[in-house]
């Protein structure tokens, strides 16, 4: 199905409510200080392919660098990254652009970090992101590994021949993280806090980012687009950034942050969290179109196999949200942190009083890999070790999976 309309300008008035990007004074305010730490650098993207990571080389190549390699396991995403960036007005792609379709923890990765290098900036946007990733303990190994593991022997690697600047993206949902996922980046914040003293490393936690790669909004699209019904929890809301926004906060975080800080925007409770049903309401009506409430996924199902343009209502299920690890509103700063809000205008900081050292650091991986080397290891006992280096994780565990939804 074509659909004729602004996706960005929609974003823009209903989603994140903004007309202008939430970075656009911090952008102009320090574009001099940017400039010059970018011009003429070597930089490296992990996971460049996807929504966040794209949008971070967008936000770079506005600077003269002198080259870019990207990584990611996509290699249909980068291709349609290099379409995109070289298709795109007001981007100063360099001569040197390297794509390469392998993973961060394989070995041909460390031949190009030693040899294709040494790069000045890197980013690692390569994680795992879903809640639904904690459905059963394959899936966490998984995500721990991604999430934990590499982003350590990655530090490892670049401590060698230390960047000038190395970025490492994190979640709002590791402030006091209600499931695996949240934990797995406050560990990994743990990581890079305990490596800023060898590596310039910082981290910044954000909010949804609207209609990327995965996310429910985009879902929306594309069921609509296979004639297929919406599905959406009630009760649930999240802060949202654009993708643009999302780009521009990692680029301020990665080249003028000091090391050891995590970033996050200045956003609040009551003017900037949103409900996702909303986020549905008002997709539909700019479409055209208007919710046909369902009382369950199998009526959805049913009206949406017969549904025509023709008819301006669409089948849409409205649940209320029993899946593991999700909290109803999302956060930036946890229970015992204080935030500095006076260096950016739409930024704040965290900057941990206390750190825990590489040993304690390892300590902790090393008992979840134990943990997880078990053959008859549970969920339980994973959540068990990490509320170990983590009092306050409170998971949330229901026995449902977001798999289990349409």
């Amino acid at each position: 199905m074509q659909l004729d309309f602004d996706l960005e300008a929609f974003i823009r008035a209903k989603v994140t409510r903004r007309a202008t990007s939430l970075l656009a004074q911090d952008l102009h305010q320090h574009d001099d200080a940017l400039r010059a730490r970018l011009a003429g650098r070597t930089v490296l993207v992990i996971g460049g392919a996807g929504s966040i990571g794209a949008a971070y080389i967008k936000a770079v190549l506005r600077f003269p660098i002198a080259s870019l390699c990207v990584v990611d396991l996509n290699e249909n995403g980068l291709t349609e990254l290099v379409r995109d960036l070289r298709s795109s007005a007001g981007l100063r792609v360099p001569d040197r652009l390297l794509t390469y379709p392998v993973g961060l923890g394989d070995r041909v990765f460390e031949k190009i970090v030693r040899q294709a290098g040494p790069f000045e900036v890197v980013a690692n946007f390569a994680a795992h992101k879903h809640v639904r990733s904690e459905k059963d303990i394959f899936s966490i190994e998984a995500m721990l590994t991604n999430n934990v593991v590499r982003a350590r022997q990655l530090l490892e690697l670049l401590a060698t021949r230390p960047p000038e600047r190395f970025f490492c993206v994190s979640t709002d949902k590791a402030a006091n993280p209600v499931n695996i996922m949240g934990a797995s980046k406050k560990l990994m914040e743990e990581v890079i806090l305990a490596f800023a003293g060898r590596v310039p490393a910082t981290t910044a936690r954000f909010a949804n980012v609207a209609f990327s790669n995965g996310s429910l909004p985009l879902g929306f699209l594309e069921r609509l687009s296979r004639r297929q019904p919406w599905s959406c929890p009630r009760g649930i809301r999240r802060y949202f950034v654009s993708p643009q926004e999302a780009g521009e906060l990692c680029l301020l975080a990665s080249i003028l942050g000091e090391a050891g800080s995590i970033f996050f925007p200045k956003l609040e409770a009551s003017r900037d969290l949103l409900a996702f049903t909303d986020v549905a309401q008002e997709l539909l009506a700019a479409l055209g179109l208007a919710a046909d409430l369902c009382g369950s996924e199998e009526e959805a199902r049913q009206k949406a196999a017969v549904w025509t343009p023709a008819c301006r209502k669409y089948p849409v299920y409205f649940f209320d949200s029993d899946t593991s690890g999700e909290k109803p509103d999302e956060e930036f700063v946890a229970h015992g942190e204080e935030p500095e809000l006076a260096h950016f205008a739409a930024l704040g900081l965290i900057r941990p009083a206390q750190r825990r050292s590489l040993a304690e650091v390892d300590a902790i991986i090393g008992r979840l890999q134990t943990c997880l080397a078990r053959e008859e290891v549970t969920k339980a006992e994973v959540v068990a070790v990490l509320r170990e280096y983590l009092p306050t994780f409170a998971h949330i565990e229901t026995g449902k999976q977001l798999d289990q939804r349409m």
